[in-house]
């Protein structure tokens, strides 16, 4: 399976530099997944097909503040670190540039010494193993120092760092924002539940691999990048009970869908837990539990198209991107969004 399979050619100007006013305003994309049948809908629409009975699974991750600018200690060097992941207590896995300057037991100096950290090892892909030291409470030291970490394709400065977090975000970790759930205001997911359908919440850590290419020619030979899920007892319940009753499951996101399938076992039973995630999902995988998925417009050659074109196929996936390219959608993380469902004559009939 070659990585050239899933490229697409995007215009510049269709990468969304700034988030919507109204979170809800976005466009959406509705593909059947069998069919690939196409409806142009705006994302408030989305009530339209959904039913009673069905469940949404939504990310609960918190993009935390990750990036820091420090200097070197004894030059002036200018440093920049990105938190990836916390390994324990005081020690993050970053990502460090220029990297030639964060050798071993390099000391950085943050917010004029607020926080220090030293370079304890060079880990995989050239990451770096930083040491923390500080007086007070690194989370609120991070808040004062942090800068949200954008993806590199969004050059604007965003004014609200709220923007980038979703209205249901809560648990601190991620390094990237589930962004398929920007989409959401509280009052449409109240229209949402007053219509019968459960929200479930699972909390996956969005790390930076959701952004690095695939840069091998064979797909087969990508090593995914881990993240670290919870599912808790009772949304395992809400989710499985779904399925039992006939539901459809609708992940938000692929960090959704990664975290279901990571979770479920071939009996299709979801199973409360936590634990780290390297699932990588392409065409020919059999999805165990997820029926739909809202999701945004993904880069070429990522991923995360890969994810999409093993639930609706390949084909269907990319005449769907050039259709939304032909109609100016907005594309990934500030962008428009998809919803990807199976057949299902009755789901139109509250439509107009």
């Amino acid at each position: 399976m070659d990585v050239k399979d899933f490229y697409y050619d995007l215009p510049q100007e269709l990468i969304a530099q700034d988030p919507l006013e109204d979170r809800s305003s976005s466009r959406l994309l509705v593909l059947d997944k069998e069919t690939g049948e196409i409806e142009h809908r705006g994302f408030k629409d989305i009530l339209s097909y959904l039913n009673a009975g069905d469940c949404l699974v939504i990310n609960d991750t918190k993009v935390i503040p990750a990036r820091l600018f420090g200097v070197k200690e004894g030059t002036e060097a200018k440093i920049e670190v990105l938190l990836l992941k916390r390994k324990q207590n005081d020690i993050w896995e970053v990502l460090v540039k220029p990297g030639k300057k964060a050798r071993t037991g390099t000391v950085i100096h943050f917010g004029e010494g607020i926080l220090t950290g030293t370079i304890i090892d060079v880990v995989e892909e050239g990451n770096r193993l930083i040491q923390f030291s500080y007086e007070g409470i690194f989370e609120e030291i991070l808040d004062q120092l942090g800068q949200m970490p954008l993806p590199p394709y969004i050059t604007h400065q965003l004014k609200d760092k709220n923007r980038y977090q979703t209205v249901y975000a809560k648990n601190d970790g991620s390094a990237a924002a589930p962004t398929a759930g920007l989409h959401f205001t509280k009052e449409l997911l109240e229209q949402i539940e007053d219509m019968g359908v459960k929200i479930a919440h699972i909390t996956l850590h969005v790390g930076l691999g959701t952004f690095r290419p695939v840069k091998v020619e064979n797909v087969l030979d990508h090593h995914m990048h881990s993240e670290f899920y919870i599912v808790e007892e009772e949304e395992a319940a809400k989710i499985n009970d779904t399925k039992k009753n006939g539901g459809r499951v609708i992940c938000v996101g692929t960090t959704s869908c990664r975290t279901l399938e990571s979770a479920t076992g071939e009996d299709g039973v979801l199973k409360a837990g936590s634990g780290w995630t390297e699932i990588f999902i392409y065409p020919g995988y059999q999805f165990k539990i997820l029926d739909g998925l809202i999701t945004n417009f993904h880069l070429p050659e990522s991923t995360l198209v890969m994810l999409v074109s093993a639930l609706a196929g390949r084909e269907h996936i990319l005449n769907a991107y050039e259709e939304a390219i032909k109609e100016r959608y907005r594309f990934f993380s500030f962008g428009d969004a998809m919803l990807i469902l199976p057949h299902q004559e009755e789901q139109k009939s509250g439509m107009k």
